[in-house]
């Protein structure tokens, strides 16, 4: 070789790349004008036995590389040529020949606004530059892999591509903000990778990208390259229409899915349904039943199946147990052509300390607070969100976004969100910091959630944003501008409470508890409510809704009925639990699919339709919906008859003359002639009775038209007399609104 031709190289930089402590490596490989304007390719491929340079376009020989270290980096000049040149390498191995890409002659795809956007905390497209994402550098396909950890010594990716080898890519760092950034050209979909990360203290550790679309199934835990999205949707008058909607006036029947326990196949059900079994079967089905929405239980990829998807490690990635992410696509399209709405149950509370996620992710405490006394859940031994730190604000504004955008979610319904409110939240008075006031409000938190439900209501016009909170923090569902949080809904956990504590008791001892049934109107309209029967009523030893009740199976069948026509009568947007509407004997077991087998008995069929005429009436009766939100849309005509254990009310559409009278008796005793108030002087006409042997109850009730007289009662100026069935739930409206088919 020429003295022109041979290649000097510091072995202090060696050294340092061999020991991972070298951290501008594209410093010291790929092509690099020298001081003579000639041209210097470096490359480290340890264990290669040769490598020649190819000109990219026409795939001829430039030169051959020498071995400048025997621990794998090869360098040469390339002659005369003064300009540089896309290329290609030869590389010969021991065992055969292949031709790669240099990763290290590419330059930063990545935008200096976007990254500024990451760090400051109004990033809600992080997703699309962070992790591993198809593009283009300079006319070449391939992956950009991306990852911020602002306190690693030296980041890599690894993976099939490069023999799970650290030292092979390592990345590019953009040292004002801590990303670290690596486009490779020669990968495949679907191969696994991880980030090698080294940390200050030389540690080496081995991360899943937080971003990743796709994830190993557990127990392993790679990530994996995504495929390249090619999905045509197909309900764009859905979204067109969602935008304009106004939920609040409108009904909101939504069924709460666990989706790999909702049915299973298998000759011993031992399978998941995937998203195709899923369309043929849960679709119908909610169609069946009348429900509006699907509110489905998080699917973010989660390690532990008995954690129902609530410690999720991959926030970006759809779990493996159903199918892949186009599968999950087609479903929701599928549901939108249908008219009907996709909730997601999302997690933005907590996560969970699994090694090979966030937790301590570049050595230090990124994502998570150092103090245990700000950054540790003592309930569920999981780790809290730093909501004040910008990069993490983008990471989860990036993943709201991502599932509302990519997937046309119709809304988030976010998870334990009274723990992100409170610092002292389930914590001992030496457990907690005070806020910079000495308060016990999370500021930081409260401000994301005001930040984050505004740019989701900006960005996908006609969608719901709904809070899972028990205590009575002010203002969850009001404006932000009035210093409310911005949901569109909370979850009434009050009334949740109450009525289940009322439907345990012994009808004989209910006369004493009235006001746990009347006491949810107290301040029933201080929130945008959904009456919420969830999972988390028939787990941990609650037992099933069926169970809590007392008696035997006619009394725990008909409280049963009698207590979901209240729900449905009262104020509010329902959610209903799978399993619920048929009455399941057992309380919920996340291993198995629901027992359908219970539909051959008659008394679970009656559930079954109660639920399915209850939603028929409440989507077709603008009462019972359209002043969910006004104390105008209903009145009490009894709340005071606690001897009988009686409830009578009526709710008013917007138009008054629409209204609906609903009865409920709370024991098994049957009430001849009951008089009640009406607001008109027509015959009225009992249109469900939750006795109805259609249901399996007794049949007691009202054939026919119920006569009005005009004695003045309970606040009306007319009233009639009904029978009241035992355990029983009765709905009555004006003949008027039956001929006009309302």
């Amino acid at each position: 070789m020429s003295k022109e031709q041979m290649v000097i190289v510091d072995l202090h930089q060696l050294d340092a790349l061999f020991s991972g402590e070298y951290v501008d490596v594209f410093a010291l490989l790929g092509m690099h004008q020298m001081q003579d304007k000639s041209l210097q390719v470096r490359c480290y491929l340890p264990d290669a036995v040769k490598v020649d340079v190819l000109d990219y376009k026409d795939n001829r020989k430039v030169a051959s590389l020498q071995c400048i270290d025997p621990r794998g980096l090869f360098a040469a000049k390339m002659g005369r040529r003064v300009k540089r040149f896309r290329y290609k390498l030869s590389v010969q191995y021991p065992h055969g020949k292949v031709e790669i890409v240099d990763p290290y002659q590419f330059s930063s795809l990545l935008n200096d606004d976007d990254l500024y956007l990451f760090g400051e905390g109004r990033q809600q497209q992080a997703d699309r530059f962070l992790g591993a994402n198809w593009g283009e550098n300079d006319g070449i396909r391939g992956v950009n892999f991306c990852v911020w950890a602002p306190n690693a010594k030296r980041v890599s990716v690894k993976g099939d591509f490069n023999f799970w080898d650290g030292n092979r890519h390592i990345m590019r760092l953009h040292p004002s903000n801590g990303v670290w950034e690596i486009f490779l050209p020669d990968v495949q979909a679907g191969q696994h990778y991880k980030f090698e990360i080294v940390t200050q203290s030389g540690d080496y550790l081995q991360k899943a990208d937080p971003y990743a679309t796709r994830m190993q199934c557990s127990p392993h835990n790679a990530s994996l390259i995504p495929d390249k999205d090619d999905y045509i949707w197909q309900d764009q008058h859905w979204l067109s229409d969602r935008a304009s909607r106004h939920w609040h006036a409108e009904p909101m029947s939504i069924y709460e899915v666990h989706l790999p326990s909702w049915r299973r196949k298998g000759w011993q059900g031992e399978a998941y349904l995937n998203y195709q079994d899923l369309t043929e079967q849960l679709l119908p089905y909610v169609l069946e039943m009348g429900f509006t929405h699907l509110q489905l239980m998080p699917i973010s990829e989660y390690p532990f199946d008995g954690s129902w998807g609530y410690q999720p490690v991959g926030m970006f990635s759809p779990t493996y147990r159903l199918g892949d992410t186009r599968g999950l696509k087609q479903f929701i399209d599928a549901c939108h052509q249908a008219n009907i709405a996709v909730l997601l149950d999302w997690v933005p509370a907590h996560f969970p300390t699994d090694p090979h996620g966030l937790t301590q992710f570049d050595g230090t405490h990124l994502y998570e607070h150092a103090d245990p006394r700000l950054g540790t859940h003592p309930d569920w031994n999981t780790l809290i969100y730093n909501y004040g730190r910008g990069e993490v604000r983008s990471f989860l504004l990036s993943n709201a976004c991502y599932w509302l955008r990519e997937f046309h979610f119709d809304g988030l319904r976010l998870d334990a969100v009274s723990s992100m409110l409170y610092l002292d939240y389930s914590r001992q008075p030496d457990q907690w910091l005070p806020n910079i006031y000495g308060g016990r409000e999370n500021l930081q938190a409260i401000d994301f959630l005001k930040d984050l439900n505004c740019r989701m209501y900006q960005s996908h016009p006609g969608i719901c944003m709904v809070a899972e909170e028990s205590t009575a923090w002010p203002g969850v569902t009001g404006r932000v501008d009035n210093n409310g949080l911005g949901f569109g809904f909370k979850w009434n956990m009050g009334w949740m409470n109450d009525s289940l504590s009322y439907l345990k008791r012994d009808p004989i001892h209910r006369r004493y508890h009235h006001h746990e049934l009347t006491f949810s109107l107290v301040y029933g309209y201080t929130e945008q409510f959904i009456l919420s029967l969830s999972h988390d009523e028939v787990v941990h030893g609650k037992g099933s809704l069926l169970h809590k009740i007392p008696g035997d199976d006619w009394q725990k069948f008909a409280t049963l009925r009698c207590y979901l026509g209240f729900m449905w009568g009262h104020p509010g947007k329902k959610l209903l639990f799978m399993g619920n509407e048929f009455a399941q004997r057992d309380e919920w077991c996340h291993d198995r699919s629901l027992d359908w087998h219970l539909l051959q008995y008659g008394s679970h069929q009656g559930v079954q339709q109660w639920i399915k005429d209850l939603n028929l009436l409440y989507v077709g009766l603008p009462a019972l919906f359209e002043s969910d939100h006004s104390p105008g849309g209903f009145a009490w005509l009894d709340c005071d008859n606690a001897d009988l254990s009686v409830f009578v009310f009526i709710r008013y559409a917007n138009n008054r003359d629409q209204h609906a009278i609903f009865v409920v008796n709370m024991t098994p005793e049957v009430h001849q002639q009951f008089r009640i108030g009406v607001p008109h002087n027509q015959h009225y006409v009992e249109v469900l009775n939750s006795d109805s042997e259609y249901y399996g109850g007794s049949n007691v009730g009202n054939s026919g038209k119920l006569h009005v007289s005009s004695t003045a009662y309970q606040n009306m100026p007319f009233s009639c007399l009904v029978t009241v069935p035992p355990l029983g739930c009765v709905v009555l409206l004006p003949e008027s609104a039956l001929a006009e088919g309302r």
